[in-house]
């Protein structure tokens, strides 16, 4: 595996390393929503790396190596010297907003034959994660597992972009592993902390959250806020969901993006099945930072050769909570992974990826998950 990374920033292109030309290289471009709308840049970035596989994603904050990166574009291109890869893409937009439909799509689109592994980058405004999910799992050998992430905008919530050679809205990017040399392991971990009285869901439909305990759901939400229910939706990424649906073995973290104060309902990052209990969750930055460790630790368990690719996706919630700090989380990370794996990776709007010991994949919120690969 050969790796070339570089960051373009205020019209200026600076490499990590040797810059060498690669062989139909898969590139990662991870860089801010704004700057993946401005035609010019996208011709600079296709000038720089004239290659025919380049896979866009818009962040909350760009993860490069050791480095986390705001309003940057950040370039990873990785050249497969045993393996390879294939990318399909499909647009919500043609799929009536159905996100459980667009990945029975895709997933049929990846040939099966030595399918290793499957990661996913998606739209992250209004592609249900846990729908899609759904629909990538309906045809997809038990053996095969899928990681990713949810694209981001900041704090700013308006849009997200992705694609295969242009940045859109709405697209979903499949990137499917193959070879049988490659070895992917992966890990997802949060930090957070339930607090406070458990709720059950008592109305909701797919991931929006009408009544808890028979009450308004962001009515009950925003007295525990007090003066905070104000920052709404921004100050629910401090203080997420905590969720317990039957018949799962794990909770998982919903992320609150966006309220509707006329039926006092809000939209998550992904399914609250009803009849689920809920508690709020808090974190500390020393809680977070241990959290993307063992996400780590729990990624190189087993492995047999050392990762020479680590991708990276946090979550836009755990940068706001570490701040200052939030390059101690990937530092975290390179200490157990060591310093030879390239990284590379972005903050999101929801992760993917099963949990620990387990094959099937979870949309996650507020986590660090990473997804480990090497020849």
């Amino acid at each position: 595996m050969k790796v070339v990374q570089a960051k373009y920033n205020a019209g200026n292109w600076k490499y990590k390393g040797d810059r060498s030309d690669l062989k139909d290289p898969l590139v990662f471009v991870f860089a801010d929503r704004y700057l993946l709308e401005d035609e010019a840049i996208i011709a600079t970035i296709k000038r720089e790396f004239p290659y025919n596989n380049l896979v866009f994603g818009s962040t909350a904050g760009e993860i490069c190596n050791s480095n986390v990166e705001e309003g940057t574009v950040t370039i990873t291109a990785i050249e497969f010297e045993k393996s390879n890869y294939k990318i399909k893409t499909e647009n919500i937009k043609d799929y009536q907003q159905d996100s459980k439909l667009i990945g029975e799509k895709l997933i049929t689109q990846l040939p099966k034959k030595g399918l290793k592994h499957v990661f996913v980058l998606s739209e992250g405004s209004f592609v249900n994660g846990s729908a899609l999910i759904e629909g990538l799992e309906s045809n997809l050998d038990n053996d095969v597992v899928i990681t990713g992430g949810m694209c981001g905008d900041g704090s700013r919530f308006e849009k997200t972009l992705a694609g295969h050679q242009t940045p859109n809205e709405g697209e979903v990017v499949l990137i499917g592993f193959y070879g049988e040399t490659i070895e992917v392991s992966y890990s997802s971990v949060g930090g957070w902390i339930p607090f406070g009285p458990e709720r059950v869901i008592t109305s909701s439909k797919d991931n929006v959250l009408f009544e808890l305990d028979g009450k308004p759901a962001l009515e009950l939400y925003s007295k525990y806020l007090g003066e905070k229910a104000s920052e709404l939706p921004q100050a629910s990424l401090l203080y997420p969901l905590h969720v317990k649906a039957s018949g799962k073995k794990e909770p998982v973290v919903r992320t609150i993006l966006g309220i509707d104060t006329k039926n006092q309902s809000m939209t998550l990052a992904g399914d609250v099945p009803q009849g689920s209990k809920v508690q709020l969750m808090m974190a500390s930055a020393d809680g977070l930072v241990e959290g993307a460790y063992q996400a780590a630790k729990l990624a190189m368990d087993a492995r047999k050769n050392k990762p020479e690719l680590a991708i990276l996706v946090s979550c836009i919630g755990r940068k706001l909570v570490l701040d200052q700090r939030v390059e101690e989380e990937i530092e975290g990370v390179i200490e157990m992974i060591g310093n030879t794996a390239a990284v590379t990776g972005f903050y999101s709007y929801g992760e993917l990826a099963p949990y620990y010991g387990e094959q099937s994949c979870e949309l996650h919120n507020q986590t660090m998950t990473l997804t480990l690969l090497s020849e």
